[in-house]
């Protein structure tokens, strides 16, 4: 099965998330977490690293990921595995494949004319709110 990754990378307040505007499919237009392919033999958080790497210019020095959960999809012949993370302190981001932006945590991530992922990015901000040990995460308006 091919292994594929996305990134939640939380800002340091905890009040934003990273996200990408997809510039193709799948989701074109929308606005999804960054991530890539995991390639044949590559440890996977080290794919994690590569991945953010790659599209924001983040390093392991700069956050310190943990998977969050993994999204098997048999029919499709892939699994998505979540990793999350919050920055040690604010940095500038830059990547050539989407463009990126900061998302607010108070944005409904269940719809799917914006967002991408058949409403699973909401779910993963639901998940993070249960580990208020981990992730400092602020949601007030």
């Amino acid at each position: 099965m091919q292994g594929y990754n996305c990134i939640i990378v939380l800002t340091p307040e905890g009040d934003k998330w990273l996200m990408c505007r997809r510039r193709k499919d799948p989701y074109k237009g929308l606005c999804n977490l960054v991530g890539g392919k995991i390639e044949k033999d590559e440890d996977h958080l080290h794919a994690a690293y590569r991945e953010l790497w790659e599209e924001t210019s983040i390093t392991s020095e700069q956050i310190e990921l943990v998977r969050l959960m993994t999204f098997d999809y048999p029919l499709d012949g892939c699994f998505v595995e979540v990793y999350s993370g919050q920055l040690n302190e604010m940095c500038e981001v830059s990547g050539d494949e989407n463009d990126l932006l900061w998302v607010e945590l108070t944005e409904d991530f269940f719809d799917m004319k914006k967002y991408a992922g058949e409403g699973n990015i909401g779910h993963m901000l639901e998940i993070l709110k249960l580990h208020p040990e981990r992730y400092n995460i602020k949601l007030q308006r």
